[in-house]
């Protein structure tokens, strides 16, 4: 059985973060980023199924800008086999929409079907 579990490039858990000036969003610029502490989680469970011998495959996937690589190989180094970069360009005039990454994920299951497909708390 293949396993895909879905990770999520947010800010570290460990960095205060700062609102932009103009009090509309975060300031990204010079943050730290990591994996979703929850995607990580799901990871560890998917590599232990396939430890278990209930799986074949872990395959981590993600949607997002070229950094967001930087999650897929953490990822990878935890023990996953393979890595799915969805590449999405942020535009700050289009926003990549919870519903669009949902879409997205579908499609991609569907092309891998998996025999499971894991998510942390929130995509």
């Amino acid at each position: 059985m293949k396993i895909l579990v879905a990770v999520k490039r947010v800010v570290d858990y460990a960095v205060k973060v700062r609102v932009r000036p103009d009090r509309t969003a975060v300031d990204t610029g010079s943050v730290k980023m990591s994996m979703n502490p929850f995607c990580e989680i799901a990871v560890e469970e998917a590599l232990r199924l396939r430890e278990a011998g209930a799986a074949s495959e872990v395959v981590a996937a993600t949607v997002g800008p070229a950094q967001a690589a930087d999650t897929l190989r953490t990822a990878l180094a935890m023990g996953a086999d393979r890595a799915v970069h969805v590449l999405h360009d942020p535009d700050p005039a289009r926003p990549l929409l919870p519903l669009a990454v949902a879409k997205i994920l579908r499609a991609l299951a569907l092309q891998e079907s998996p025999g499971l497909l894991i998510l942390g708390k929130q995509v």
